[in-house]
């Protein structure tokens, strides 16, 4: 199926066939990049980017894709700039924003504003991250570098470590490698981290084969791809709780003599204290090319939705 016009709102509004797609549309993109070629996929199309909380990557990486496409954006990204600080409510933003644009892209702290948005909105909307809930076009870096590492997703065990309680990056991961076959993933959650029960009862019903452990080292050494998250500090409703959490886990050069040879650390970013700095110019860091991977897959993807 097209993609042509359609909004993004969960990585299950994808099937595995158009994620695949967009792999290869991605590598397409990645090679008109390396070649310094000019590309007006996006001539005369403007992009509203809609940033009601602070974004470096997801941001600056669709304006970039954007601008490579021949495209132009608007950038809404603080309250106190617009109507909103004059008490204007987010159902009249969209309606404004999709009158000046081709496409909505929208980040919000709140769970389903991406979804209320699309309702709302004329022009197709992508969620950028919406509270807690998902974060689709990151999860569709993530498995895009999983692709690019190891040539493909299926038959990989994968680990997922860190705050799976409140990151949707987590979220939108487990459901995107439902589409796929992975050997297996290991849910790696220390202390009170562990997976929201919505979650787990959605990758329940969609037969993703799963494990949850609570320490890294009882799996270390069966891991293609360990992704990591940092504990989400602004999602935690009680500071005391983060308090807790905050310094649970630690990915160390110690804890990697035991790693399976070829392991690579995938990471949404920004990290904080998680991992090492040591570990950041080993051939295990593969998170900074996971984020040059951000600017060709969102190409692609505003390609197919808008080209």
């Amino acid at each position: 199926m097209s993609l042509r016009n359609r909004d993004l709102i969960s990585i299950l509004d994808l099937s595995r066939n158009e994620i695949e797609e967009l792999f290869r549309k991605a590598d397409q993109m990645n090679k008109f990049l390396q070649e310094k070629k000019t590309l007006n996929t996006l001539s005369g199309k403007i992009i509203s980017l809609v940033f009601l909380e602070p974004s470096t990557r997801t941001m600056y990486s669709f304006q970039s894709a954007t601008y490579r496409l021949g495209g132009k954006t608007l950038v809404f990204a603080s309250k106190t700039t617009t109507s909103l600080a004059k008490g204007e409510n987010i159902a009249d933003t969209i309606r404004m924003m999709s009158a000046y644009s081709d496409l909505i892209v929208i980040r919000s702290p709140y769970d389903g504003t991406a979804l209320y948005a699309s309702m709302i909105s004329s022009v197709p909307v992508i969620n950028a991250g919406d509270g807690k809930h998902e974060h689709p076009t990151q999860a569709l870096i993530d498995l895009y570098t999983i692709y690019k590492l190891k040539g493909r997703i299926d038959g990989l065990t994968i680990g997922v470590l860190g705050d799976l309680k409140y990151a949707r990056t987590i979220a939108s991961l487990l459901y995107g490698l439902s589409l796929f076959s992975p050997r297996k993933v290991y849910l790696i959650s220390p202390g009170n981290l562990t997976l929201r029960e919505s979650v787990r009862a959605k990758i329940d019903d969609l037969g993703l084969e799963y494990e949850e452990v609570r320490d890294i080292r009882q799996v270390i050494g069966e891991l293609d791809i360990l992704y990591v998250t940092r504990i989400q500090r602004e999602r935690y409703p009680d500071p005391e709780e983060y308090e807790r959490v905050k310094n649970a886990f630690k990915i160390t050069e110690k804890l990697l003599e035991n790693a399976k040879p070829g392991l690579k650390i995938l990471h949404p970013l920004p990290k904080l204290d998680e991992i090492d700095k040591s570990i950041d110019n080993t051939d295990y860091a593969a998170y900074f090319y996971q984020a040059s991977l951000g600017i060709p897959l969102r190409m692609a993807l505003l390609a197919s939705i808008l080209g």
